[in-house]
């Protein structure tokens, strides 16, 4: 490996080239700069062969023995004491650099600069300078989409994606490629099909946006040592809060005011987030653009103090969305100065600017008296605990663990295996003639292969993507198992004309034909939302003519982050079978023919409602309410509220075995304690406050037998669902708990559910708070159905 020693050190801490600055006012302190700067100019240039000489590390004394009296630097010590004496030694000027994501570099205390900004939403991302590819590592594991593989529903597929999107990331940052703080997952409610990042999302159901935000922060963050206070990488759960809109109409996310009520912000768009800091114990969370109730989310004391901070006791930092304090001033006008601005984000809790917003305005903005140094100090501590939990302040890497990871643990065999996994899992059988799927590869002589993103590579990632290790697209999968013949139909999704005569004379000869069709980041993307849920241009045209053509089982893929109003295809005969494949990630093509030929026996569902072109022409992107209002027609979103007709359902979701479900425990009754003197002693209460004293202990056991009656092996994901009286607007069902069992043919096994009565059986009410709700609880697995009845 050739190694570059830099020549030229850029010195640009305010300390070292002002005058006024207190170490400069007497010669001693100048000396001591001067030789340290000495001492930390060699140990750059000092070329060892461990790999990591190019990149300078804070508080490596090997090569810069000066540091080794800083007390931040003292591993020994408790990192509150090591932070303290950190910020201690810095000027305000020095502090404020550390409130942007660029941080500066502080040459006098062997503190390097370092990059806030990486992302790793399904694998490390290319999207922000703080992770680069070069020779050295020039590509790493792109897993599917997010949706994608939500639609598993395998929690400790999430978990197990996390921790190899970690593991790439440190090698990474230990040959200077990458950071350590990554600003993923997108955690948001998919609430509105057209919304162009819906892609990034684990779909529209609290509870499963919970749990992947979880379980892939665990997958991120833990370390192999088991120590809690310490990171692997450091996740954020973004974007916070209500944020589901990009680019719609004229409507863009740095203009739009999110107006919620209390009861969906509490059991619809908090949740994920909650989950993210108390289960997960997440490093960060990212505030988003919009306004939730007329004020920007990044200025709102209640919103960060007040619950990210105070109520879930975040142990980390709060950072914007890229230049979300600019937008807030210079979009928004929320504030009359940009000094106003600075001061009221650090003190409603931010703690990071991704921008430079802060870097420029918040030195004027303490001048003024708008915000006291002591704001400052809270949020770059924050920050710098942060990167102690990671290992940042405690030297080379190569001495800590993990230090010996590098570019062989990048793309591993047992890596991209998992993205092929994780795609296998996650595709969603929709429609399946007898006797259609799976081909057979020794019947099958001939496959006709069409569609515009029949051999697409970089579609089958999606956005926020790395360079991957390889492709396999859908063709080249097909074409490994039989021979195929292949015409794209449209030369892109947006398929202005289709070149139908060619793509019909292949099918008719075919033994059977494989159409993948759908979308890309031209059509549903960051910044633009779409206006329709049709499948764009003459793609309808060309799947209908060609299935009309066809001589054997016409089999449709759908390659797109969002549903699609398919109706036509999933009535019309002639296709035999659907699939859709999200954004499928690296090995896309071999998951998709593993599925097609019956090498992997289907196993997803979808995280998303399909809804009908009607519902969109009716329903504007803007109106964020969840629930349906009778009085003016409107019907709701998603699976919890919507009444209305559907292409598919959330949960929907075919295999090639049948699973049967058999109840063998569940209480009929359980009774909430209440303390003596309580109102609904003497009245007649629907509900009950969930408050700490009378929920403890208050737990069902739900048991039940699942059996696999098919021929095949396979895996099936367990939906407890609840039905919950009629009162305080409640979903009409909602999922309790999902379990994913893989059974042989003729196995079963017995799926245990604990539901906590306070946690799983308790709803938002209008103003916000949870309630237990009194009376009959129905809860249903599949067609088995079971009455609970709650009372006091």
């Amino acid at each position: 490996m050739h190694l570059h020693c830099p020549l030229q050190i850029p010195f640009s801490s305010p300390s070292l080239t002002s005058m006024d600055s207190p170490l400069l006012k007497n010669r001693a302190s100048m000396d001591s700069v001067f030789t340290f700067s000495f001492f930390f100019i060699l140990s750059l240039c000092f070329c060892r062969s461990s790999g990591y000489s190019a990149t300078a590390f804070a508080c490596d004394a090997g090569r810069n023995p000066a540091v080794a009296g800083f007390g931040f630097c003292n591993a020994s010590l408790g990192f509150k004491e090591r932070v303290g004496d950190l910020v201690k030694r810095l000027t305000l000027p020095e502090k404020i650099g550390f409130l942007i994501n660029d941080a500066g570099n502080v040459t006098r205390l062997g503190i390097p600069k370092y990059e806030w900004w990486s992302e790793a939403l399904h694998g490390v991302s290319y999207v922000g300078p703080g992770t680069k590819y070069s020779n050295v590592v020039p590509s790493s594991t792109s897993f599917p989409q997010v949706i994608l593989t939500a639609a598993s529903f395998n929690a400790s597929l999430f978990e197990a994606i996390g921790k190899v999107v970690s593991t790439e990331a440190r090698a990474m940052y230990n040959v200077g490629l990458a950071g350590l703080t990554y600003w993923s997952p997108n955690v948001n409610i998919f609430r509105d099909p057209r919304w162009g990042r819906g892609q990034e999302t684990p779909g529209e159901d609290p509870l499963l946006s919970s749990k992947y935000a979880a379980g892939y922060v665990r997958g991120l963050q833990q370390r192999d040592d088991g120590d809690p206070d310490r990171l692997k990488v450091a996740a954020c759960c973004k974007h916070y809060t209500a944020y589901d809109l990009d680019n719609w109409k004229g409507t863009d996310r740095y203009h739009f005011n999110a107006v919620v009520t209390p009861q969906d912000l509490e059991d619809t768009f908090q949740p994920p987030f909650k989950s993210c800091v108390i289960d997960g114990n997440v490093a960060s969370v990212m505030c988003s653009y919009n306004q939730v109730n007329g004020k920007p989310t990044c200025a709102d004391p209640d919103l960060l103090a007040g619950v990210i901070r105070g109520q879930w006791k975040l142990n980390g930092y709060i950072v914007s969305d890229c230049d979300s304090v600019d937008v807030l001033y210079n979009s928004q006008h929320y504030t009359k100065s940009p000094e106003e601005a600075a001061a009221k984000t650090i003190l409603a809790g931010l703690d990071l600017d991704c921008g430079n917003f802060l870097g420029k305005h918040t030195e004027a903005a303490v001048k003024a008296g708008l915000v006291n140094e002591a704001a400052i100090d809270k949020a770059v501590s924050n920050n710098f605990q942060t990167l102690m939990r990671l290992g940042f302040f405690d030297g080379n890497p190569s001495k800590q663990l993990y230090g010996m990871l590098g570019p062989k643990d990048v793309c591993t065999p047992e890596h991209q295996e998992l993205a092929r996994e994780a795609a296998r899992q996650g595709i969603v059988l929709l429609k399946n003639t007898p006797k259609s799927l799976p081909l057979s590869s020794s019947a099958i002589k001939s496959l006709a292969v069409i569609g515009p993103n029949a051999n697409v590579t970089k579609t089958m990632i999606g956005n926020y993507e790395g360079i991957p290790c390889k492709y396999t697209t859908p063709l080249q999968g097909l074409s490994a198992v039989v021979s195929t013949t292949y015409q794209p139909g449209c030369i892109n999704v947006a398929c202005s004309s289709a070149q139908l005569d060619e793509a019909k004379k292949i099918a008719a000869s075919a033994d059977a034909t494989v159409l993948v069709v759908g979308s890309d980041q031209s059509i549903e993307a960051e910044s633009r939302d779409r206006v329709d849920l049709n499948l764009p241009g003459m793609q309808s045209v060309l799947i209908t003519e060609v299935a009309k053509a066809s001589k054997g089982p016409v089999i449709l893929i759908i390659m797109t982050g969002g549903g699609m109003d398919i109706t036509f295809a999933k009535n019309n005969d002639k296709i035999t079978s659907i699939l859709w494949v999200g954004f499928p990630g690296e090995a896309g093509g071999a998951a998709i023919a593993d599925v097609i030929f019956g090498s992997f026996n289907p196993c997803g569902r979808l995280p998303m409602t399909w809804y009908p072109q009607p519902y969109v022409e009716k329903v504007p992107m803007t109106n964020m309410n969840m629930r349906p209002d009778p009085s003016n027609g409107y019907p709701g979103r998603t699976y919890r509220f919507y009444t209305g007709e559907t292409v598919y359902s959330f949960g929907d979701g075919l295999s090639y075995s049948d699973y049967k479900h058999h109840l063998v425990k569940a209480p009929k009754l359980v009774s909430i304690p209440l303390e003596e003197g309580h109102i609904c002693r003497s009245s007649n209460c629907q509900s009950l406050d969930v408050v700490q004293e009378r929920c403890q202990n208050l737990g069902v056991d739900v048991h039940l037998r699942v059996k696999n009656v098919g021929q095949r092996s396979g895996s099936h994901t367990v939906f407890l669902y609840s039905s919950p009286p009629s009162m305080h607007n409640s979903p009409q069902k909602y999922l309790l708990g999902f379990e994913k069992v893989s059974l042989g043919a003729g196995g079963e096994t017995v799926v245990r559910f604990k539901v906590d009565v306070c946690k799983d059986l308790s709803v938002a009410d209008e103003v916000g708070s949870r309630k237990v709700l009194l009376g009959l609880h129905v809860l249903h697995v599949g067609t088995v159905k079971h009455s609970l009845n709650v009372r006091i």
